[in-house]
Order: structure tokens, then C-alpha cells, then sequence
């Protein structure tokens, strides 16, 4: 599971600097400041979740029950959280109408703070 886990953290992070690079040059001359100040938000995210991902693979202190939740709420957060804003960001560059993708934002972002939140529980309870 660790290896699952710092695998996609480390794919996350990679991804998160390709957007990134991608926002920084090539949309900048097709967005307006808001939509790449967003667009950031979503790359800062997933950057902030890939070195979550890493730290939570080489943590000894949760089971792997509790790394098996966390792991499968933060992708399901980022691509929820990240993706939509990359998508809804970039719709008038692709002139796809995505405002039913508006809610996922939000899912997504709970599900985040569910990871955190699990996260921290389980540090709690653990025996020390």
C-alpha cells in the first residue's frame, strides 16, 4: 500500500508541475487573471495533496485501513477539487458549456477536508 500510496504522490506532484507550467505559459495570454489565479488554486491543491500522499506513505503511525480511506478520499478530492477548476477554467478555451462540473469543486474540497480529517482521528487514537 505504500508503495501505492508515495507512487501517486509522487505522479500527483509531477502532473501538478506539468499544470502548472502549462497555466504559467500557455494560458496566460487566453485567460483573464481570474481564471489563472484559479486555475493556480487548483495546481497549489494538488501539489499540497501530492506531498500529503508522500508523507501519508511513509507514515508508520495509522494502519493501512485507515491509508487505504485517506489515500482513496484525497484522489477522489483532487481530481474532483483540481479537475473541475482546471476544466471550468479553461471552458472558454474549449467552448464546452461545463457548468453542471460547478458542484464537483465542492465535493471535491469535502473530501479533502474528510482526508485530514481521518487523518487526524486516527493519529489521535493511536496507541502510543
Amino acid at each position: 500500500m505504500e508503495r501505492n500510496i508515495t507512487s501517486v504522490g509522487a505522479f500527483m506532484g509531477m502532473t501538478a508541475i506539468i499544470f502548472g507550467a502549462f497555466g504559467a505559459h500557455a494560458l496566460k495570454e487566453h485567460l483573464s487573471i481570474e481564471q489563472l489565479n484559479s486555475f493556480e488554486t487548483g495546481v497549489k491543491y494538488q501539489m499540497y495533496h501530492a506531498l500529503f500522499l508522500l508523507i501519508l506513505g511513509m507514515n508508520g503511525i495509522i494502519s493501512e485501513k485507515a491509508k487505504k480511506a485517506v489515500f482513496q478520499m484525497v484522489i477522489f478530492g483532487v481530481i474532483f477539487f483540481s479537475g473541475s477548476i482546471y476544466l471550468l477554467t479553461t471552458k472558454t478555451m474549449t467552448g464546452m458549456d461545463l457548468k453542471f462540473i460547478g458542484i464537483m469543486t465542492p465535493v471535491g474540497g469535502a473530501s479533502l477536508i474528510a482526508a485530514w480529517s481521518v487523518l487526524f482521528w486516527n493519529i489521535m487514537k493511536a496507541k502510543r
